[in-house]
């Protein structure tokens, strides 16, 4: 066992939640950004802009998002230069082969694939040969064996929660937003996590508000302590930059989080707030205005199916509601209270911007 852990350290072998739950869920997350997030962007302007050459890249850039998901894996579990090139192989399996579960069949796979060729690097003198194929031969053996069953399974839980939610649209969107919404600021991915179970429809537009009410939410109800910086940083970067400081006082986190709890059944019951976009918008919230542009891209979409007649101008007000002011006057009414109570005391929220 003494010899196992120590060829492990030698070889940079990791088996820890963080390496595999956190470092490589949310490098995933921008494998996916890079490839399938933005292309379906660019090709979505192509076509409102009538700029075939956009549509074109979008196309290019969301054939990509297998490779790229794995490649990132592997750069997020330190993997050598010949294991981390021969992800692209085992990424395009594992998300073909996964189908609607792709990404976390990819997920699953290429941590298996990158660790065994790391193992194998640079352990022989023909390490150009054995790498390659060690690594490529274990993902793609993997996700012929596995990947059809884990993006089923995934398919099926985010179908589940799905249809949850058509049924109880009330109920589920507190649930999903409230949990999304947690996850987006846990050093996890929530993008992630949406697109591995393809969340889409009403509950992708509950996931969405949970994440924007994080986000929104700390913006605003930090802005005394952080002003202009801290509100750019948090509602169009990240909440996470406050997991330090929910650390020492995790009260901060109420109001960011009980303003996801109403904002996402108003999305789901009022606005009926869809996201037919990629399902990896649904956990982005604000963060570079993504979250946004997905519901966007699926209002084209449904249009261009025929399964909606237009964009209308409630279609605009519950975006805007669900995303910005509701979270941001419900998070800071929230801050408010519970700073007069003693709850949340002056400098709990401030970041070193």
């Amino acid at each position: 066992m003494e010899k196992v852990k120590a060829f492990c350290k030698r070889k940079n072998i990791e088996i820890s939640v963080k390496r595999y739950l956190i470092d490589a869920l949310g490098a995933m997350a921008q494998g996916l950004f890079a490839s399938l997030l933005i292309g379906t962007i660019i090709s979505t302007l192509g076509t409102q802009l009538n700029i075939p050459i956009l549509v074109t890249v979008g196309t290019y850039a969301k054939a990509a998002v297998g490779p790229a998901m794995a490649i990132a894996i592997g750069y997020a579990l330190q993997a050598a230069p010949l294991v981390l090139f021969s992800l692209a192989a085992v990424g395009a399996a594992a998300n073909e082969l996964g189908g609607a579960g792709g990404p976390l069949a990819v997920l699953v796979v290429a941590i298996f694939a990158a660790e065994f060729g790391k193992a194998v690097s640079k352990e022989t003198k023909i390490d150009i040969i054995v790498t390659p194929f060690v690594t490529i031969f274990v993902g793609v053996a993997l996700s012929i064996w596995w990947a059809p069953a884990i993006g089923a399974a995934a398919s099926a839980v985010g179908n589940a929660i799905m249809w949850a939610t058509e049924l109880q649209p009330f109920f589920m969107g507190i649930i999903v937003s409230v949990i999304v919404g947690i996850a987006l600021t846990l050093p996890i991915s929530s993008a992630a996590i949406c697109a591995a179970l393809g969340l889409t429809g009403l509950a992708g537009g509950a996931a969405l508000a949970g994440c924007c009410a994080q986000m929104v939410g700390f913006a605003v109800a930090s802005f005394r302590e952080n002003k202009w910086g801290g509100l750019f940083a948090q509602g169009i970067g990240t909440s996470m930059l406050q997991m330090g400081n929910i650390v020492k006082n995790p009260r901060i986190w109420l109001p960011a989080t009980l303003a996801s709890a109403i904002t996402g059944p108003i999305a789901t019951c009022l606005f009926h707030l869809q996201m037919n976009g990629a399902a990896v918008s649904s956990g982005m919230g604000t963060c570079g205005l993504v979250g946004q542009i997905g519901v966007y891209t699926g209002w084209i979409a449904d249009i261009e199916a025929g399964s909606k007649a237009a964009i209308t101008p409630m279609d605009w007000i519950g975006l805007i509601f669900v995303s910005f002011l509701l979270p941001g006057v419900l998070s800071w009414l929230f801050s408010v209270l519970f700073r007069k109570i003693g709850w949340i005391k002056e400098g709990d929220m401030r970041l070193d911007l």
